[in-house]
């Protein structure tokens, strides 16, 4: 069977053309939306397929993020694809060299005809007769699939959290929000405050502070960061003795220990890390008291996502005076700049809203069965991949502490075992059943970010395969193993294809 679409009859209720047709279609070119085409056509090179994006470019996050400094959170031996080595020099990586990676990777494994760019999907019905999809397109058109795999994240390109901040209007300087950086801005000699603490503020202070006259970081409250070195030694020296692949095996397994080792203690033992992230912030910045005052929170390690700053940068502009951090309250905005709870103005020719994302489930897309609205929000999540009572939809979310990509693998190869069963018993239809009870939210993190957004993204269940385990070593054993059939209904077409074919 040709990878190429197909037209089935029935007609686009919009423009009355023939809908074009695939087995999958892949919603999202990103880093995950690439790494599921590579694994579809590695394991089921028969199917056609297509990819849907609905930007211009390859990369998804890392096409849309370009402020200053921006880079991996993560190491890349474990964010980078387990099929394609990372063999860049640094281990925490600039944004544009994960891009090209991408980019790449989506070259190498001759992907790139099958995407769709300027394609954004708006609306999914699925019909329980034909068993399929229809999908919706901005513009009217439409397409049709028998399998819809959403890999566009989890928050939204169209807009990031900003909150309301009295006064707002009146600031005669420049605001900006880091998922819209403006190319032309200029910060040189001027005094900046970047509002947050999470891992774009970190970014940004060190990557500002060099041009800048000053970069103030405000925050409400503080976060947890850890220092990483940029180079993995461990990598390098491999690499000098082993072949790329092995290298970077090497390299992937210990720091999977290392990181996934960290959280369990972390979780377990949360005062002996926080000893352990206070002693590492005291040995930097010299100053105890500085560190009790804006670095230590409130929460324990990992309620919310752990912030790494490679080789201390934060810490170094701190301390050569580039830098500074508030911990205070926003009163209101004035010309000058942001007046403080405590009273104090804040100074600012340009302020950098890093106050986080807005997060949706599969990109924002309206899906429906046969006409009725899906509220997510009321699913549960199957495996963490898809939703009860919704066949053929599978979505991608990875892993919120650790790399996005280790889950994200482990997803599509789940998918790909998914499908793969279906072809073998002639199924047309996959659908998850409804557990008896539902648990914790599916992003079980305290940031605000996610709490914002809890009732917009299914819940898990009380026991397999409604739980999802943020633990890589576990899931890389058991994924791969799962049954697909557990807690799953399958059907077969009601209608012979041959009579909805052209």
């Amino acid at each position: 069977m040709s990878r190429s679409g197909k037209s089935l009859a029935g007609k686009d209720g919009e423009t009355g053309d023939m809908a074009e047709h695939f087995d999958v279609v892949i919603i999202g070119a990103g880093l995950s939306g690439i790494g599921a085409a590579w694994r579809l056509q590695e394991q089921l090179p028969g199917k056609t397929y297509a990819i849907l994006e609905a930007r211009d470019a390859i990369g998804g996050t890392w096409d849309l993020f370009r402020y200053p400094g921006v880079r991996s959170d993560s190491d890349m031996f474990t964010l980078s694809y387990p099929f394609r080595p990372w063999r860049g020099a640094e281990s925490i990586a600039p944004g544009d060299k994960i891009r090209h990676y991408i980019e790449e990777t989506a070259a190498e494994g001759g992907i790139l005809p099958h995407i769709r760019f300027g394609t954004r999907v708006v609306a999914a019905d699925w019909s329980s007769l034909l068993s399929r999809w229809t999908l919706r397109l901005a513009g009217g058109a439409t397409m049709t699939c028998n399998f819809v795999y959403a890999c566009a994240g989890y928050y939204s390109y169209e807009s990031g959290y900003q909150p309301d901040f009295p006064g707002l209007s009146d600031f005669s300087g420049q605001v900006v929000h880091p998922q819209f950086w403006p190319e032309d801005l200029s910060y040189q000699d001027k005094k900046v405050v970047v509002i947050g603490s999470g891992a774009t503020a970190v970014t940004l202070v060190p990557a500002m502070a060099p041009d800048a006259a000053h970069v103030t970081m405000l925050q409400r409250s503080p976060t947890y960061l850890t220092v990483l070195p940029p180079r993995d030694i461990v990598a390098d020296l491999a690499r000098r003795v082993l072949p790329a692949k092995a290298a970077n095996r090497v390299a992937r397994a210990k720091n999977l220990l290392v990181t996934q080792g960290f959280y369990q203690l972390a979780r377990r033992r949360p005062k002996r890390v926080r000893q352990i992230l206070r002693a590492f912030a005291v040995h930097a910045l010299k100053d105890a008291a500085y560190v009790d005052e804006h670095f230590k929170p409130t929460y324990e390690p990992w309620d919310q996502r752990l912030c790494v700053i490679p080789d201390g940068d934060l810490y170094q502009v701190i301390r050569s005076g580039k830098a500074s951090v508030v911990t205070d309250h926003i009163t209101s905005f004035e010309p000058a700049g942001i007046r403080l709870k405590s009273g104090r103005l804040l100074e600012a020719d340009v302020v950098v809203t890093a106050t986080g994302l807005s997060l949706i489930p599969m990109g924002g897309i309206q899906a429906s069965i046969d006409g009725t609205p899906i509220e997510i929000g009321q699913h549960a999540a199957y495996r963490g991949i898809m939703l009860s009572g919704v066949p053929n939809l599978a979505y991608c979310i990875g892993y919120v502490n650790a790399s996005w990509t280790l889950r994200a693998d482990l997803v599509h190869r789940y998918v790909m075992r998914l499908l793969t069963h279906m072809d073998r018993h002639g199924y047309a239809v996959a659908v998850p059943d409804n557990p008896e009870e539902q648990g914790r939210p599916l992003l079980d993190l305290s940031s605000g970010y996610v709490q914002r957004a809890l009732d917009k993204f299914p819940r898990q269940g009380n026991r397999d395969p409604w739980l999802v385990r943020q633990n890589y070593l576990r899931d890389v054993l058991t994924t791969p193993r799962a049954d697909v059939t557990r807690d799953m209904t399958f059907s077969r077409h009601p209608v012979p294809l041959k009579e909805i074919a052209v």
